[in-house]
This record gives C-alpha cells, structure tokens and sequence, in this order.
C-alpha cells in the first residue's frame, strides 16, 4: 500500500524553515532537545503512521465502532494507538517533565500529530482527547486527582474526553442542566447526559476519564454557574482497583465519515451511584475548559489539514498516472493518433490540484503558527511578549479551526474530481476523505459560531489591538516582499486587501457600538472567510519570500524546483483565491439586509 499520505519535506520545510522550530530551542522551556532530536521524533512517528495507523485507514471506514452490550465496540489499532502511541509519546510529548512529559514544542508536537492524521484520521482523536483531559486536570486538579489519574492517561493506559453537548443545548453552553449535588464526602453526584462524546468508551480502556461540565445545586444560571468535574467511567479504590461509577454508554452514533472514531451518548447517575470530583474552584468550569479549547481548534484545523493533504496527495498521485484525452494541438483540435495524455496535463485538472496544494499547506502553515504562538505563550517569562502572542493566538484562532475545515472539504471535493468517476467510488479513498472531513466544520464550535467569535469578540479585543497586531506580522511580510520584483505586485495585493478590511469594519461596527449586535453579525461568516484568504495570503507570501531568499542565496537545503513550487502556488492562490474579498467585501458593505427575521417570513 502507498505511504504517499503525506508531504514529509513540506512539513518539515513550514516547521523548520518558515516558522522556526529551532528558534523556540532557545528558550528554557525546550534547551534540552535539537532538531535533530526533533526530527528522530517526527521520523519514528512517521514509520509508526505507516505501520499501525495508515494500513487500517479503509478498514476502519468498513467496520465502523458500534453500542453492544453497554459499552462501543472499536477496531483493535485504537488499542495499538494508545497503547503503543503512548509508549512513543504523542500523548505526553508536549508536557512537563515533572508530568511525566517530554516537554518538546508545543509545535513539533502537532507536526507529529499532523502525521497521525494524515495516515488515519480515525485513530488520532483518541490519544488527542486523553491529553486535553489530562491537560486540565494537571492545570486545575488538585494533587490527589493529579495521582490517580494523570499517570495512567499519559501512558495511554487509560482514555479521556470532555462532556460538553447536551441534548436539550447543544453549542448553547449556557443551557446545559447536568446536575452535581454536594455530599459530605468529598465528592459530588452527578447526574444527565451528555451527547456527542467523541472517544467515549470502548472495549481497550481499563477506564475512560470524562471531564464533566455541570450545574452544582443553587449555582447562577447562564455559563457563570458552570463547574468543571472529574467523572471517571470506573472509580479507584483505596486499594488499587477500580469499581463501577454510574457511567452508562447509552448509544454510539452511526456517522457518514470518521466511522472508526466513536461518538457515544452517555448517561451519568441512573442508579445516584455516579461520583465526581470538582476540578478548581466551583462556578468556573468553562473558562478552564477553554483553556484546553484553543488547543483543541488547533487540533481540528490540523486534522482537516492533514485529511485534506492525505487526499491530495493521492489525486496527485492518480493524475500523474492516469493517460486520458489528448493535449488541444495549435490548431485548437485534439489529434486521435497522438498518445494519450496524462491527466495532470490538462490545465483544468492543473487548476484543481494547484488549489489543493495552496490550501492544503497553507492550512499546515497556518496550524503550525497558531502552534507556534502557543509555545511562545507558554515559555516566556516576559508580561509584554506573552501579552503580545496570547494576542496573536487569540485572533486568529477561529480562522485556525474554520479555515483548513471549509476549504479543506472544497480541496478534498476537487480532489475527488480529479478521479472523475473513481472519485465517487469506493474502491478509491477520496470518497471516504470526503465523508470524513465533513465534520470538521462542525467539531468544537461550528462556522457559524467561530465567525461570530471572530467578528464579536476577538476583532474588539482590547480595543482592536489584536487584529492590529496581526496586521504589523502581515505588513513585515508586504515590506519584505517588496524588495523583490517578481513579488511586489503581489505583496500591493496583499496590502490593498487589508485597507478594505479596515472599510469594512468601519462600515459594520457603528452597528455594534449602536447595540444593534443582530445587524453587525448577520454576515460574520462572510468576515471571516474575507479574513481567512487574507490570513492565508499573507501565508503564502511568507513562503514565496523565504524560497526567493534561499534561491537568491543559493542556499538550497531542497531543490530548486521546490522552492519554485511555492512561489508558483503563491502566484495561484493571489490570482485566483484572493479577488474573491472583493466580491465579499461588496456584500459585507451592502446596505441590504435579508437574513435577518423580521415580521413576515420569507423562508417558506
């Protein structure tokens, strides 16, 4: 079977090259490791994707998890990923050592993830989950619940989840009603259920720790009266077993894509024997549990990013062997004695697989700057700097999640295009990439709320230093690439599209300041697909500064035609990706309103 999931030179060229993995080496956090350490971690992660991750990918779609008997039946390699995953370190690799980490970037550790996605996007979330949890227990756990449950997570021993989604609320946080009840023994019961819980049981875990959002008894109503609690499926005893905690696996949800990842219905306290243990301070759950929020959009973009290469990758593949049709001749007919072309000849095929290519490594580029600002964040010992990055990573956070999710599912569907009919059947993987990309959109706040996140409350963040100090990295970019004459044309481009930006919002916030919030957001998710091309096409700019540089210098850790690749692409996404603001940006400032109710109903 093909190992050609993945772009491996790419990525390392993006982490290494363009955001300067080795750069972060410097700081305290991370003096103990190398590139070249680094690089070991990426290659075994690399030989354990094509060995137990990327052989099972079709099977997995074929045999997808199901609810028997009261718990999910999952396909034997979620017990290889965690278990052998675990031994490697793609659970603990980003944390403390005292933690029981490895205590690498932040930033290599999504590149290693960006492997596992890529080979098997099914496998992955598994391990991802187990780390938030673990994440927020160390964060706000106290000593006693750090020991009895961290150790054996981190080794993969043991699952976890966070349990958000009721079926009553939805994304509508403020209206979850899963009660705790305080007793004089320290712990609470809890009692609902919770819905959509990826990773949520199965048959390979001794035990699956749920970090629980819930309501203790008297608490304001709204996300303000909202605590955070450790449920474990099977409680420890004060000697060493483990002992039933009124966690029931209700149902599995049979999905169209991501059929080997399980989604389950939990319920929690049937028999009032389900016990949980309060992690921080009452009433401030969802604020710790966005502490693990920005990690996990992070983790959505990048799993898109790596569907989405994986699918390119094997389109590419496909054109550069399937002969079809003949090249148009000078006199604008095809010649029937002529060979047949290979489909990657054909311009319009050409055009499809350009698009792939620029939105699939932009979107790894961009994933790994948000990585990037986390460890900056994360390892600095200076208020102005971390201020500045948390900054940074705040505003383009929903453009990190959003981004790779939609245009990742316009790249697969292109890709599926380049296979024609194959695309569409299932002897071919695209169809599958597909399907399972889909729900990225949808994982961790759908578009629709990550645009209102975008446009509501990161934009106005303190006054709109955020997005001006995302527009200074932008004009370093403009002004670097303006010393190059191939690229300044580009870099006006660039420059002309912010100043319509900041026309747009000086046509649209009036409406905020007015309190007229419904008006100001109506189009958020046309902002945010504005913003994210912009973002991307700073991106791209990036790199075709950093290949014009090393080809200026003959400085060519790659060859020459790679760098030339990305220039190209640049020039590709600047022709045909970047006008669309202008038409997006006619519609953000047009003066008509249709999608907002009023007293008579269109939609019918």
């Amino acid at each position: 079977m093909s190992k050609k999931y993945i772009d491996l030179e790419t990525l390392k060229y993006i982490l290494y090259d363009i955001h300067n993995l080795e750069g972060l080496l410097s700081r305290d956090r991370f003096k103990d490791h190398d590139i070249a350490s680094l690089d070991l971690f990426l290659e075994s992660v690399k030989d354990f994707s094509d060995r137990e991750l990327y052989p099972y990918f079709k099977e997995m779609d074929e045999t997808p998890a199901y609810h028997k008997d009261g718990t999910v039946i999952v396909h034997k390699q979620v017990d290889v990923m965690m278990k052998k995953g675990g031994e490697l370190g793609v659970i603990s690799a980003s944390f403390d050592y005292e933690d029981g980490g490895l205590q690498i970037p932040f930033m290599a550790h999504q590149a290693a993830a960006f492997i596992l996605d890529a080979a098997n996007n099914h496998l992955p979330g598994y391990a991802g989950l187990t780390q938030g949890a673990a994440e927020l227990i160390i964060e706000f756990g106290n000593e006693e619940l750090n020991t009895a449950y961290v150790p054996n997570m981190l080794s993969g021993i043991w699952g976890g989840t966070m349990c958000l989604t009721e079926p009553q609320a939805g994304s509508s946080l403020s209206d979850i009603v899963t009660k705790a009840t305080p007793t004089d023994a320290g712990f609470y019961k809890i009692s609902g259920q919770k819905i959509f819980i990826s990773g949520g049981d199965h048959q390979y875990a001794e035990n699956i720790v749920h970090l629980v959002l819930a309501r203790i008894e008297g608490a304001p109503k709204g996300t303000k009266g909202i605590s955070l609690f450790v449920v474990p499926k099977n409680r420890p005893t004060s000697d060493g077993s483990l002992e039933y905690n009124d966690v029931m696996t209700v149902a599995d949800f049979q999905k169209m894509g991501q059929r080997g990842y399980c989604t389950t219905h939990l319920g929690f306290g049937d028999s009032d024997d389900c016990r949980g243990w309060l992690v921080g301070e009452e009433n401030r759950g969802l604020a710790q549990m966005f502490l693990m929020m920005n990690a996990a959009r992070i983790a959505v973009g990048r799993g898109a990013a790596a569907i989405a290469m994986a699918a390119y990758r094997t389109s590419l593949h496909y054109a550069n062997e399937r002969p079809q049709g003949r090249k148009l001749t000078s006199t604008g007919k095809k010649n029937p004695s002529d060979k047949q072309a290979l489909i990657i000849e054909h311009p319009d095929v050409r055009r499809m697989l350009l698009l792939q290519k620029a939105i699939v490594e932009g979107s790894l580029s961009l994933v790994l700057l948000a990585s990037k600002y986390h460890d900056i964040i994360h390892s600095s010992e200076n208020p102005e700097e971390k201020e500045k990055y948390d900054l940074l990573l705040e505003i383009i956070i929903p453009i990190v999640k959003t981004f790779p999710s939609e245009a990742g599912s316009t790249s697969v569907n292109n890709g599926l295009q380049v296979l024609g009919g194959y695309g569409f059947c299932k002897d071919f993987s695209l169809q599958q990439y597909y399907r399972d990309i889909r729900i990225s959109s949808l994982y961790e706040g759908t578009t629709g709320i990550q645009s209102q996140d975008l446009l509501a409350r990161k934009v106005p963040l303190q006054n709109g230093k955020a997005l001006a100090l995302l527009v200074d990295e932008m004009m370093r970019t403009i002004s670097l690439a303006s010393n190059f004459d191939e690229l300044k044309p580009y870099a006006d481009e660039l420059s002309s599209s912010l100043q319509l930006s900041q026309k747009i919002l000086q046509k649209l916030m009036p409406f905020a300041m007015k309190g007229n919030y419904e008006r100001y957001l109506s189009d958020a998710n046309l902002f945010m697909e504005y913003m994210s091309i912009v973002v991307l096409s700073w991106l791209w700019l990036e790199m075709a500064v950093n290949s014009k540089e090393k080809i200026a210098a003959n400085d060519l850790k790659y060859s020459k035609i790679f760098y030339e690749s990305k220039i190209h692409t640049m020039k590709f996404y600047f022709k045909y990706e970047l006008p669309k603001t202008l038409s997006l940006a006619e519609s953000l400032m047009s003066d008509e309103v249709l999608t907002i109710k009023g007293d008579t109903e269109y939609i019918v």
